[in-house]
């Protein structure tokens, strides 16, 4: 479903799954998705936007209230603001939200249905793979994206496949039980604990 929101933004909101356009527009009615060309268009932060100088991390804390991802690094090095992209993970502080045009983009509030946690989230709780927790949606996004290409993984693959995500508090452990947790999960097996 797509619907007009305070004036200049518009949010798409499809099977949990955000993606978004930014408009000029001051109606407040629904849309039908099919009429919704995806584009960024913010009138206070023209020159931003067509400069391209507006990351999709920017656009989804600052102009959709998507707060999940976090701006820690800035550089694409600690992996916090961590999304999926077109099924790709990517960090959204280096990509610019012209880029996610038309994409599907699925952060970390996007993974529970229902209020019911993704397999991936539940799994974080139950090993405890958070302490601060500043970190925490950033992994638990990438380790969503790493299950999706890789459902039945090994300890070894999964320190590999995460090595692009840190955590100042040294919860690695717990994430990659985690991860190992979900998967067993995700194909059927019986949760821990």
């Amino acid at each position: 479903m797509v619907k007009v929101l305070e004036g200049s933004r518009v949010l798409c909101q499809i099977a949990g799954v955000c993606s978004f356009l930014i408009t000029e527009s001051s109606s407040s009615r629904s849309l039908d998705p099919a009429e919704v060309n995806f584009y960024v268009k913010i009138p206070r932060y023209q020159e931003q936007a067509q400069g391209g100088l507006l990351t999709l991390l920017d656009a989804l804390r600052n102009y959709l209230d998507y707060t999940g991802a976090k701006k820690v690094c800035d550089r694409a090095t600690c992996g916090s603001c961590t999304v999926i992209l077109g099924g790709k993970m990517v960090y959204s502080c280096s990509v610019l939200a012209i880029e996610a045009q038309g994409k599907d983009i699925t952060t970390v509030e996007g993974l529970s249905t229902n209020g019911k946690l993704a397999p991936i989230q539940a799994a974080f709780v139950e090993n405890d793979a958070q302490q601060c927790g500043f970190c925490t949606p950033g992994f638990v996004v990438a380790c969503k994206a790493f299950l999706d290409k890789h459902p039945s993984p090994t300890l070894a693959d999964v320190e590999k496949g995460l090595g692009g995500n840190l955590c100042r508090c040294g919860t690695y452990a717990g994430v990659r039980q985690a991860v190992l947790a979900a998967a067993n999960t995700m194909r059927g097996g019986q949760k821990n604990g």
